[in-house]
């Protein structure tokens, strides 16, 4: 059975620093793409950032450029979404996610997705 965990949400105020992490079980994450999506109240699901499995893929949306680094480490089976500078509009619950077969360019399709960790922005 696939799991991925996330961890490391929490409450932060503007311009704070934030490191997020996701454990898998039941995948390789060293053959999977990988991401990280944000929901906020009242919007939609959008993806924050993506590692391809295998050809060196690295995407931010725009608004988190500069700010948040995707990260990966095979040996752990584990993702980080290292985040800086954090915004008031960053407020979202994080979601992790992987998939074998789609890359980047498909990622809100991908099939493993983990339940979720709250990242709260606030003076």
């Amino acid at each position: 059975q696939v799991q991925l965990v996330e961890s490391g949400g929490g409450l932060v105020r503007p311009g704070g620093s934030l490191n997020l992490s996701c454990v898998a079980s039941g995948l390789s994450l060293g053959s999977n793409a990988i991401g990280w999506f944000r929901q906020a109240p009242g919007k939609e699901r959008e993806g924050v950032a993506c590692s391809g499995s295998s050809d060196g893929t690295i995407y931010y949306i725009d608004s988190v450029k500069g700010r948040f680094t995707i990260i990966r480490d095979n040996a752990k089976n584990a993702m980080y979404l290292q985040m800086n500078s954090l915004k008031a509009e960053d407020t979202a619950v994080y979601y992790c996610a992987a998939d074998e077969f789609f890359g980047c360019g498909r990622m809100s399709q991908f099939e493993h997705r983990g339940q979720g960790t709250l990242v709260t922005v606030s003076a």
